[in-house]
């Protein structure tokens, strides 16, 4: 529970409202009752909070005037995440080590861990401050955990992965998987060794049943303050800069690098060996086939810029119209030409007059 005052100092807000309202909860503005919070950032949503009963409303600066106590600040989104994270539920996560874990030999373990049941720990893995590995999370060989991350239920990170500080790994992740690639011979598939690792730098975030691969040699690397949503593919030796979003399956093959802020959107994907520049955003289904200059925005199969592929669009929808006009000229044309041979039929031949 928390007071309409301390979330205006913990947001640097301008309150409109009595401070001494508890606030108990919070849900989206056509659903909050009195003594929860909300937010409405725009028009569609302030239209709805007019007849909201929520008991504070999040509110732009210069949004109107509203019956509910307002909350008015300059960026609604960032104060809305800042109040639900203080209003969190807290969970104590268990100190110490679980009696059925299983810590392998010469495992370095920082303070204030908590290595939950049925945890696994392989030799020479170092396991950072304050980091937690939840039930079911097997940790392979020579690993490092970085102070402070936080391994949710049943992921794995295989052998010789190197994972930063502050982490997030959600539940089914499996980081260091090997990578997809074999040699054909004479119709048959040979395994190439993927004998490399993976790097997680500071304050990514991986969302559940995503996958990263190692990679064959060297390492696949996931720069400082990368999100990635559920279900991602990023493949071996995959470059991913800092402060990227990938959403939810997409997917980046092998060799591929993503310079700092590129964001994929839903299921798009990237091909092998080639360089997305800083800034850009590849929008849903999107198929990366050529290296893009930095601060592009493409779109389509495959991915061109995104203006051009919405004319392309528009008109690939006018093609039924566009192909029963080109048949009636053509069915004009056969006509008018039928008339024209039947004219040079009944003209006189060529000096038949005299």
């Amino acid at each position: 529970m928390l007071r309409l005052g301390e979330i205006a100092r913990l947001v640097g807000g301008e309150l409109h409202g009595p401070a001494d309202l508890e606030i108990t909860g919070a849900a989206t503005v056509d659903k909050a009752g009195p003594g929860e919070i909300t937010f409405a950032a725009e028009k569609r949503y302030l239209d709805l909070a007019r007849s909201s009963r929520a008991g504070c409303i999040i509110v732009p600066m210069d949004a109107p005037e509203l019956d509910a106590p307002t909350l008015r600040v300059a960026n609604p989104r960032l104060a809305w995440a800042m109040v639900l994270e203080a209003l969190a539920p807290k969970k104590e996560e268990p100190a110490g080590v679980h009696e059925t874990a299983v810590i392998g030999k010469g495992v370095t373990l920082g303070k204030n861990v908590s290595i939950q049941a049925y945890v696994v720990v392989g030799d020479g893995t170092v396991i950072g401050d304050g980091a937690v590995l939840c039930p079911g999370v097997v940790v392979g060989r020579d690993c490092v955990i970085g102070e402070g991350s936080y391994l949710h239920p049943r992921v794995t990170v295989l052998d010789r992965v190197q994972i930063g500080k502050r982490v997030i790994i959600h539940p089914g992740a499996v980081i260091g998987s090997d990578g997809f690639g074999y040699v054909t011979v004479g119709g048959k598939h040979r395994k190439v060794p993927h004998i490399g690792t993976v790097v997680i730098e500071d304050d990514v975030e991986i969302g559940a049943n995503t996958t990263v691969d190692r990679g064959v040699c060297g390492a696949t690397r996931i720069g400082r303050g990368t999100k990635i949503d559920n279900l991602v593919q990023v493949g071996h030796n995959v470059e991913v800069g800092e402060d990227c979003l990938i959403v939810s399956m997409a997917g980046i093959a092998g060799s591929s690098r993503l310079e700092d802020r590129v964001t994929l959107a839903g299921q798009s994907g990237v091909a092998g060996h080639l360089t997305v520049g800083h800034d850009s955003v590849v929008a849903a289904r999107g198929l990366v086939a050529r290296d893009l200059p930095p601060r592009s925005f493409v779109s389509g199969f495959p991915a061109r810029p995104h203006r051009e592929n919405m004319r392309v669009i528009a008109a690939t929808q006018k093609l039924p119209e566009a192909l029963e006009h080109l048949s009636q000229l053509r069915r004009q044309l056969e006509s008018l030409e039928a008339r024209l041979a039947s004219l040079e039929e009944e003209m006189p031949a060529k000096g038949s007059l005299d």
